[in-house]
C-alpha cells in the first residue's frame, strides 16, 4: 500500500464523519472500531483494511461514488461499477423506469442524473417544456437550466422565487456530497439569471399547498399547479443506478388534472424534438 494515500483517506474519512455530525466515539460505537484506532486512521498512522474502509463507509451512509473514492484513497480498487445509462447492462433498470414513465402519462415524469441532467421523460413532460428555447433542449439538457433560464420556463412560473430556491437547495445539497465543478458552475449560472417576470408568489389568492412546495406554471392548456415526488432504486449496486432519480409530477387541483388529460387527448404532448435528439445522441456518449 502506498503510504502517501493514507493521509488522503484519513482526511476524507474525517470529512464524512464531520458531515454526519459524528464524533470519533459515536462512529466507534456504530462500527465496533475503537476511537483510538479511528484517530490513528484519520491521521494516517494506521492502515485501514479494505473491509474496514467498507465498514466505515457503510456506517457513514456514504454514496457509492464516494465509497469508491474512499477505497481508492486507501489504496484499493473501486468496488462498484459505473455503467452508462444506455448500456445494455442497465436494460432491466431502464425497462422499470420506462414502465413508470408510461403509466404516469399524461402527467409529467422525468429521469435525471446526479446533476439534474435529463436522461429520459414521458409525453406529459412536453406540456411543461412547451415554449422553451430549443437551444436549452439540445445537447445535455439540465432541468434547473430549463426551469429557471430567461428563455426557459421562467417567464411562465407563477412562483419563480420558490422554484428557484428549490433548485438551488438541491444543487447545494449535491455539492455537499460531491464538490464537482459542474455543480458549482451551475449554481453560479442560476444565480446570475436576470428576473424575467413579476413573481406573484401566490395562486389566485389560494393558500399554499399543505403537502409540498407547488410548481405553478402558466401554459396554453391553462394554469397548472403541481407537486412532485422522487423515486430512486433500493439497494443499488451500480454507481449510475444509485444516482438516478425519477421525478413524478402530480396535480394539486382538478383544473391541472383536466389540462393534462386534454393535452394528451388533443395531441398536445408533442415530443420534445431537441431533447429527444439529445437523449438519443447520449446513447453513444
Amino acid at each position: 500500500m502506498n503510504v502517501q494515500t493514507l493521509p488522503a483517506f484519513g482526511g476524507l474519512l474525517r470529512e464524512w464523519r464531520e458531515r454526519r455530525r459524528l464524533s470519533q466515539f459515536d462512529l466507534s460505537v456504530q462500527t465496533g472500531v475503537s476511537a483510538r484506532h479511528l484517530s490513528r486512521i484519520e491521521t494516517g498512522r494506521a492502515e485501514p483494511s479494505r473491509r474496514m474502509v467498507l465498514r466505515l463507509a457503510e456506517a457513514l451512509d456514504v454514496p457509492l461514488r464516494e465509497r469508491n473514492a474512499l477505497l481508492v484513497a486507501a489504496g484499493f480498487a473501486p468496488a462498484w461499477a459505473e455503467t452508462d445509462y444506455w448500456d445494455e447492462r442497465l436494460a432491466v433498470a431502464r425497462e422499470a423506469i420506462g414502465w413508470i414513465l408510461e403509466h404516469h402519462d399524461p402527467l409529467p415524469a422525468v429521469v435525471v442524473d446526479r446533476f439534474g441532467n435529463l436522461l429520459d421523460f414521458n409525453g406529459g413532460a412536453g406540456v411543461l417544456m412547451e415554449g422553451v428555447d430549443p437551444e436549452l433542449l439540445s445537447g445535455r439538457v439540465n432541468l434547473a437550466r430549463v426551469a429557471l433560464h430567461p428563455r426557459g420556463m421562467a417567464p411562465r412560473l407563477r412562483n419563480f422565487g420558490e422554484v428557484r430556491q428549490y433548485f438551488l437547495d438541491r444543487l447545494r445539497a449535491q455539492l455537499a456530497v460531491d464538490d464537482h465543478p459542474a455543480v458549482t458552475e451551475l449554481i453560479e449560472e442560476v444565480l446570475a439569471y436576470e428576473p424575467v417576470a413579476p413573481d406573484d408568489g401566490g395562486w389566485d389568492g389560494a393558500s399554499p399547498s399543505p403537502i409540498a412546495l407547488p410548481l405553478r406554471v402558466r401554459s396554453r392548456h391553462g394554469d397548472l399547479s403541481m407537486f412532485t415526488t422522487i423515486a430512486t432504486f433500493g439497494a443499488p449496486r451500480d454507481v449510475t443506478v444509485s444516482e438516478l432519480a425519477v421525478e413524478l409530477f402530480f396535480p394539486l387541483d382538478d383544473t391541472t388534472r383536466r389540462a393534462f388529460a386534454a393535452a394528451a387527448g388533443g395531441g398536445g404532448t408533442e415530443p420534445i424534438g431537441a431533447a429527444e435528439a439529445a437523449r438519443t445522441g447520449r446513447e453513444g456518449d
